[in-house]
């Protein structure tokens, strides 16, 4: 059976690392530094420079959770009916 987990290394602050992480978790942080128009090491690295304690795995995982968690609950722009109704 495969593993959920996928290893990957990345440069962080110029060191070479090995972060395990879940899927789910590497798509999340590769949709969050698109949108914020950086590099995964550049996300990675703002994460490490960040954390408080515990591991870069673990704080990953609480960033992306947090980033989405926090999406979800704000409100959604208002959307036209006439522009619905055109499509």
């Amino acid at each position: 059976m495969k593993s959920p987990v996928v290893k990957r290394s990345i440069v962080v602050a110029g060191h070479k690392t090995s972060v395990s992480l879940e899927e789910a978790f590497w798509n999340g942080m590769k949709e969050i530094s698109g949108l914020r128009d950086m590099t995964l090491s550049e996300l990675v690295g703002e994460i490490d420079s960040n954390r408080q304690q515990g591991n870069l795995s673990s704080a990953i995982r609480l960033f992306v959770l947090d980033y989405f968690r926090t999406r979800a609950v704000q409100p959604m722009p208002e959307v036209k009916t006439e522009s619905l109704a055109a499509h």
